[in-house]
């Protein structure tokens, strides 16, 4: 693929988006240093780390203004997106593409901009390290090479921050990461009253293998437990590991029933490999599956009930998947 087709690569830049797993998180440090540099050097009242969604431009950094998003369809930085050289605003009002945006005719007052886009390793568009004002400027050269030097400085924090977020032997989240996650689909639960559900998966007898065949051979099984959970996640599902042989699978837009369906693919999944040893090895795991809920409205409330699930189909002869009792109507 040419940089020209990532340029209108839509589904492929939202995927690569999606794959920092970055939106609705809180601030961090290391962002905010950054656009307070571009406030001092290029000196600016407004800046911003924007990433943009497919109908928001969210803020993982806003230096000088207050908020976290904003429609996508009066973002500046989603025109920025839409070439690989810097976007240069020098007055608002004289351009025809944003004279009559209401963040320009409102708060904040808006009157030029300069934008360098955040390109992932893989050449995709994100969003954009902006510098704003509310008085019309030219950009200068050495103003513009800095936001083109802080840009990729943005990106590879982003990369750091999702390596850091992964565990090392079996590639999925940390169990840190895997609880933001919840708390992100929580909160979207709260605002739209979206369906998701939540899959915990332990496996059987771990112990019994690590035992038996050594802690290598007992990594080698998680690491195929993993990849075929993974392999089977559509991109939107998150998997994580919150520990030992335990996994948890979130999976957004999906009902109760879809979930249990996608637990028992899981666990005939499971119960299939063929784990390279001699003689090859097999295991299986045990499944609890909990829809969101009213009652559900924290990451350790909904992991509970998914938890208690589990050790239902733990006792019940394992290798088997069990849905928690159903949510109650009764707000948390």
């Amino acid at each position: 693929m040419t940089p020209h087709d990532r340029l209108t690569d839509e589904p492929g830049r939202i995927a690569a988006l999606r794959r920092y797993d970055i939106l609705d998180t809180p601030s961090e440090g290391a962002f905010d240093k950054i656009t307070d540099l571009v406030r001092t050097l290029v000196g600016v009242p407004i800046s911003a780390v924007s990433l943009i969604d497919t109908d928001r431009q969210w803020f993982k950094s806003l230096a000088g203004l207050d908020g976290t998003e904003t429609p996508r369809s009066v973002a500046f930085c989603d025109y920025a997106i839409r070439q690989d050289e810097p976007l240069v605003v020098p007055d608002a009002c004289a351009d025809a593409r944003f004279c009559d945006n209401p963040l320009v005719t409102g708060d904040p007052g808006i009157r030029s901009y300069a934008g360098v886009p955040l390109r992932t390793p893989d050449g995709y568009n994100v969003g954009s390290l902006c510098a704003v004002d509310t008085r019309t400027r030219d950009f200068a050269p050495e103003q513009l090479a800095i936001l083109q030097g802080l840009a990729p400085i943005v990106v590879e924090q982003m990369e750091l921050r999702l390596l850091a977020e992964r565990d090392g032997l079996s590639g999925a989240l940390t169990r840190r990461a895997f609880v933001a996650a919840i708390d992100r689909q929580i909160a979207l639960f709260i605002r739209h009253q979206r369906p998701a559900a939540l899959i915990l998966l332990d496996i059987d007898h771990f112990k019994q293998v690590n035992d038996s065949h050594g802690h290598p051979v007992g990594d080698r099984v998680i690491e195929a437990v993993a990849h075929c959970c993974a392999t089977l996640s559509r991109p939107s599902d998150s998997l994580g590991r919150l520990g030992g042989e335990e996994f948890a699978l979130l999976l957004p837009e999906t009902a109760q029933e879809d979930a249990l369906a996608a637990a028992q693919r899981f666990c005939d999944a499971v119960a299939a490999l063929t784990i390279p040893h001699y003689p090859p090895l097999h295991v299986t795991a045990s499944f609890g599956v909990a829809a969101i809920g009213p009652d559900r409205m924290t990451s350790q409330s909904w992991l509970a009930a998914a938890d208690a699930a589990l050790y239902v189909a733990k006792r019940s002869g394992r290798n088997r998947v069990e849905l928690a009792a159903a949510p109650t109507a009764q707000a948390a």
